[in-house]
């Protein structure tokens, strides 16, 4: 029993000595560097270069040529330049004067009785005036508000202005010369009133024959008529892509031209009286 406490302090001692050897800390050479860790960690995500005109954007354009379903046929060519910068980014990426190219589909003749000239066309391609180009698809969003004609969104298609209050006073101008040259014959043969009604119903007949024979207004997309293009998928470029300084001056104001004809509600078809 004497011999216990002394062998309990020598044990004591082995242990504390132990854990001070576990404590000591490492050599600077063996040490972590918490700076290479940093970087030999995940890459920050590099920049994109890319620039992006989402689906749905409007692009401002201006016919450069005219088409009329008087004249056009399927697969006719339309061209347009825009006429609005349009941004990405905060940089231009296609800038006024860019050109569009597009094709007719179908043309719809208007009818002798009924119906009206229709147009369906399609957006095809897409050049900057750096020369990069881009085949895409895309809609007619809205048409020129001066025009005559009328915009089916849905289908696409273009479809001329109706002319029945024209028909109507071609037929009452008729029946109305009619009635004054019968007037006058039949005060000749002392019938005045009944050469009158004579006169009015052939005047009428005339009339209305002439607006059966002739067709009715054709649709017509004149040189200068504004609309907006509609993208139905985006459309990307790089950097490189919408370097405009060394793209060769364009040509301006190509689309210049009168516009949309005015209305036809007023217009009577002229006839041969």
């Amino acid at each position: 029993m004497q011999f216990g406490i002394p062998i309990l302090s020598l044990a004591l001692a082995s242990a504390l000595g132990l854990a001070a050897q576990s404590q000591t800390p490492l050599p600077a050479s063996v040490e972590p560097d918490n700076a290479s860790s940093r970087e030999l960690g995940a890459k920050p995500a590099a920049v994109s270069d890319a620039f992006v005109i989402p689906t749905g954007t409007k692009i401002p354009l201006s016919m450069i040529n005219s088409v009329s379903t008087k004249t056009a046929a399927e697969g006719d060519r339309i061209y347009l330049e825009s006429v609005f910068p349009i941004l990405s980014n905060g940089k231009i990426v296609i800038p006024p004067g860019s050109y569009i190219a597009g094709t007719v589909t179908e043309v719809k003749r208007p009818g002798h009785i009924k119906g009206r000239g229709e147009l369906y066309v399609r957006f095809d391609s897409l050049t900057l005036p750096n020369g990069t180009t881009r085949d895409f698809r895309a809609r007619l969003g809205s048409l020129d508000g001066r025009a005559a004609e009328t915009l089916d969104k849905n289908e696409g298609k273009i479809k001329a202005e109706g002319d029945k209050a024209g028909d109507v006073k071609t037929i009452g101008e008729a029946a109305g010369i009619g009635a004054g040259a019968g007037g006058l014959g039949g005060a000749a043969a002392g019938h005045p009133v009944m050469g009158a009604g004579i006169g009015a119903a052939a005047g009428a007949t005339a009339g209305l024959m002439y607006v059966l024979l002739s067709r009715g207004p054709d649709a017509v997309l004149a040189k200068g008529t504004t609309m907006d293009m509609v993208l139905d998928r985006p459309l990307q470029f790089t950097a490189e892509e919408i370097d405009f300084k060394n793209a060769p001056p364009g040509a301006s104001h190509l689309s210049d031209g009168p516009g949309p004809a005015p209305s036809k509600k007023n217009q009577s078809r002229r006839w041969p009286y």
